[in-house]
């Protein structure tokens, strides 16, 4: 009887322990951590949590832009002069002008127009195109959804929005600047 009892008893530990650690489980044990949801530390911070501002660039643009971090934005939004729609072999295009307020760099882009949309503000209603723009943000290169807007108001000429940050990213408003 004794034997039995020791049997079902490794049998429900190593039926437990394969349950807390599959893949679509989290453990229950402390200090067991499956693999795909462990996360890099640095400086006493998981890499995946960044801050309120962190830096971005516009490829081909050699110099990082500022950019404000907004979990309530569906889309990213950036900050463009000179704005002018036009077609190409009857596609809807947009030329603009991207300048780097702190570096002073300077470029000058065509797009095919991916969607016009309308933006609701407390005053009044924007119509903004949308664009894919190829970026670096965080050490990983990527085409995301901009829309083109005058953000000369602003302080930060580029708003991140869940567009990037969703399964890249944790936000902390407490900090900012953790990426390079």
């Amino acid at each position: 009887m004794r034997t039995f009892i020791k049997i079902m008893s490794i049998m429900s530990l190593t039926f437990f322990l394969s349950c807390c650690q599959s893949s679509d489980t989290p453990s229950l044990l402390p200090g067991i951590v499956p693999a795909e949801q462990k996360t890099t530390i640095i400086n006493n911070r998981p890499s995946n949590i960044i801050g309120a501002v962190e830096p971005i660039y516009i490829l081909p643009m050699k110099s990082a832009f500022d950019a404000r971090i907004d979990t309530g934005a569906t889309t990213s939004s950036l900050d463009a002069d000179d704005i002018k729609e036009f077609e190409r072999d009857g596609e809807k295009w947009v030329s603009f002008t991207i300048t780097n307020r702190q570096s002073g760099e300077k470029y000058e882009f065509e797009k095919p127009i991916l969607k016009s949309v309308k933006i609701k503000r407390i005053e009044d209603r924007e119509h903004r195109v949308k664009v894919n723009m190829a970026v670096s943000f965080g050490g990983e290169k990527f085409t995301a959804e901009f829309t083109l807007a005058d953000r000369d108001k602003f302080e930060y000429q580029i708003l991140i929005g869940r567009n990037i940050l969703s399964g890249r990213a944790i936000v902390d408003t407490s900090v900012s600047h953790t990426l390079k």
